[in-house]
């Protein structure tokens, strides 16, 4: 995973528990890097897991509502520091459908080396959309989180229901339903 993600993970952990509780739990983490995270680095998703389960058991927030925070999280970093992405998106569904299409094309000119989940979607009907995240990462609260926030960018409400997507592997469907 790019480095990026680990920095504003921890970006967030800070802003949440201070610097001091971060150091101590990546102390306890005992990584293999001591925690020291660049924006352009590689690390194994494997380390982001253990490191939003050590402040799960610090905090005692779940580590799903964790990694959906973090989901709420990296849309405001994107927003801030990709604003070119949202650039004629007026929805949140118009945004969702242009993730692999567009927005990940762009990310792979940023970092060619970059391992991305698929996001596939079909529109249904004008309310509802159903996403396909795709990735062998243990991240689909992650994923919800980043689904909620691009709903709350548009200041539009709707009913997120997921489950696994039939006949596939690594694979969760989303179905999104504006209300109206």
């Amino acid at each position: 995973m790019k480095g990026t993600i680990f920095v504003e993970l921890l970006n967030m952990a800070e802003d949440a528990f201070g610097e001091d509780v971060v150091d101590m739990v990546l102390d306890k983490v005992n990584l293999e890097n001591d925690g020291a995270f660049t924006s352009v680095g590689n690390y194994p998703c494997s380390d982001l897991v253990r490191i939003v389960t050590a402040f799960s058991e610090h905090s005692g927030i779940s580590a799903e509502a964790l990694q959906r925070k973090f989901g709420h999280w990296m849309m405001d970093h994107f927003s801030e520091n990709y604003g070119e992405f949202f650039v004629g998106k007026e929805n949140s569904f118009s945004l969702l459908e242009a993730i692999d299409g567009e927005i990940h094309v762009d990310v792979k000119k940023l970092y060619p080396d970059a391992e991305l989940p698929v996001f596939e979607t079909e529109r249904l009907a004008d309310k509802q959309l159903k996403l396909t995240y795709s990735s062998p990462r243990p991240l689909v609260e992650f994923c919800h989180g980043m689904v909620e926030a691009c709903l709350d960018r548009y200041d539009e409400q709707a009913q997120i229901e997921r489950g696994p997507a039939t006949g596939r592997s690594n694979a969760t469907e989303f179905d999104i339903r504006l209300n109206t």
